[in-house]
């Protein structure tokens, strides 16, 4: 009579990778719209930072404005004004700015 009754529960229960399936699904759903787009950006910025070169104006990640100067594998020797020169890691630039003639709203 036991035997019969759990017989009849295990038929009745659903397989156990069925269980298993909505984590699949947010783990896909999460892949999808956090972390590949994020990759996508990352990729782009060193894209970007690996293209530096000297004369570009850049946005550092603290926001001051500046001329690069100097490039080589780490940092980067940014001009913010006459005379004053800083150090960045090359990482921390935010932005390079596209030069003032070629402005996208004309």
């Amino acid at each position: 009579m036991i035997d019969f009754l759990a017989a009849a529960a295990s038929a009745d229960a659903p397989p156990a990778w069925i269980q298993f399936l909505p984590l699949v699904g947010m783990g896909l759903i999460f892949w999808f719209l956090i972390i590949r787009p994020q990759m996508r950006k990352q990729k782009a910025h060193a894209a970007k930072i690996g293209g530096l070169k000297k004369g570009d104006q850049v946005i550092t990640a603290g926001g001051l404005l500046g001329k690069v100067m100097k490039v080589d594998d780490t940092y980067a020797e940014v001009e913010l004004a006459q005379g004053v020169r800083v150090k960045a890691l090359k990482s921390t630039i935010g932005d390079i700015v596209p030069p003032a003639g070629s402005a996208a709203n004309d």
